[in-house]
This record gives C-alpha cells, sequence and structure tokens, in this order.
C-alpha cells in the first residue's frame, strides 16, 4: 500500500495579456510521490478549467484533498515549471525536514 503524504505543487504563472505581471498557483493534497502529485494538481486544473469553461461551477475538492480553486481568466499556468514536494505548514515549529527548529 502506497505511503501518501500531504503535497504542494507550485506553479508559476502569468498574465496572457500581460506577461510582465506573474504570479504562483498553489495546490495541495495527498500523494505518494512529487511525480504523482505534480499529476493530480494538473489533472484538477484541467477538471476545473473545463467546467468554467462549460459553464459550470468548478469542482470542490476531492477525497484524495486535490482541488483548484481561485481560477483566474486570462492567466496561464507554466506546467513546464511546476515544482512538487512535501507540504510543510508555515505554523509548524519544523522545517521542511521534519526536524524542529
Amino acid at each position: 500500500m502506497p505511503n501518501y503524504e500531504f503535497y504542494e505543487v507550485d506553479v508559476p504563472i502569468h498574465d496572457t495579456a500581460n506577461p510582465t505581471l506573474r504570479g504562483l498557483h498553489v495546490f495541495t493534497g495527498e500523494a505518494d510521490s512529487p511525480t504523482t502529485a505534480l499529476r493530480r494538481a494538473h489533472e484538477v486544473y484541467d477538471a476545473a478549467l473545463a467546467a468554467r469553461m462549460a459553464g459550470l461551477e468548478v469542482p470542490g475538492k476531492e477525497p484524495d484533498s486535490w482541488g483548484a480553486a481561485g481560477l483566474r481568466p486570462g492567466w496561464e499556468l507554466e506546467w513546464t515549471a511546476a515544482k512538487a514536494s512535501r507540504w510543510h505548514n508555515p505554523l509548524s515549529r519544523t522545517d521542511r525536514s521534519g526536524l524542529p527548529l
């Protein structure tokens, strides 16, 4: 059985009308590896975008906690530059490796 952990996927974004406007879209959810996390983030984004384009409500979080809220019309995600890593709660008293600060 895979060992699921909570992951964060950071995807750079830019405004297609003004590419100098840049940002980051962050996805979080359960996965067994960074590769799976990237795939799940892309899947929920694609589903959310398809729903929006069809005039439907964007789906909520799935059972594995992945979801795509806060879509920005006119902004493009740069999936080739996306990075996945285990999620770190900024309010916790541990560093990214899980060691106490």
